[in-house]
């Protein structure tokens, strides 16, 4: 899953962005408020974890535009600062959640997780599909019980299809949540990590809807 990251403080965005990367997430950085806002007003984005004080434009002028420009996408406000009035204002304005800084990676994680999840209409940390299940927690899946061996981008092409199964999935949207924009990717990259995970899974569990794209647990 592709997250945009609005972050002005090096250092901070660095250690997010390389624990994002861990738990499976593709990342955009932006340290400047008004290419945040561009980025996240054109491009499709799983989530955006989106700091208040940024340069040129503040994260909370960038939640304001987003919503009340139809964007939808689950958003998690960053802030050092202390004023509950201003949490309030980001919660009215549109924000998913709030984390204050300092803050440990770990409930970052978490609580990224979960409004994803929301956002796709699941509220449980374990995505059940079939006899499919998917711990985001800890990066697992298992098939009737029994745990599957994923690498991270295969992990990563499941979760996103559990996480919208019931809808088909196209090829482009794969692509762009999947694979980073400097990385050399061509459709046919999809087909060839559908065709790896369909090995370990069963091929009937991941449907090919030809000219459309896949879909989980969709039923035939």
């Amino acid at each position: 899953m592709r997250v945009l990251l609005a972050e002005d403080d090096e250092r901070i965005a660095r250690n997010v962005s390389a624990s994002l990367n861990e738990a499976g997430y593709v990342v955009d950085w932006e340290a400047d408020g008004q290419e945040a806002w561009f980025k996240g007003d054109t491009e499709d984005y799983a989530a955006v974890i989106l700091d208040l004080g940024l340069p040129s434009m503040d994260g909370l002028s960038i939640l304001k535009k987003w919503r009340s420009g139809g964007r939808s996408m689950p958003i998690l406000i960053l802030t050092s600062r202390d004023s509950w009035l201003e949490r309030v204002d980001g919660i009215n304005s549109g924000a998913d959640d709030y984390l204050p800084k300092p803050f440990r990676m770990e409930e970052l994680l978490a609580r990224l997780r979960a409004i994803v999840r929301r956002s796709t209409g699941l509220f449980a940390p374990i995505v059940t599909v079939g006899d499919l299940n998917l711990d985001t927690r800890q990066m697992r899946v298992s098939l009737n019980g029994e745990p599957v061996s994923l690498t991270p981008q295969e992990y990563r092409l499941l979760s996103y299809l559990m996480h919208h199964s019931g809808r088909v999935v196209p090829n482009a949207e794969l692509l762009d949540q999947l694979f980073s924009h400097d990385c050399d990717k061509t459709e046919n990259a999809v087909e060839v990590l559908v065709g790896r995970v369909r090995k370990k899974v069963g091929s009937e569990r991941i449907e090919t809807r030809r000219g459309f794209g896949y879909i989980v647990g969709g039923g035939k």
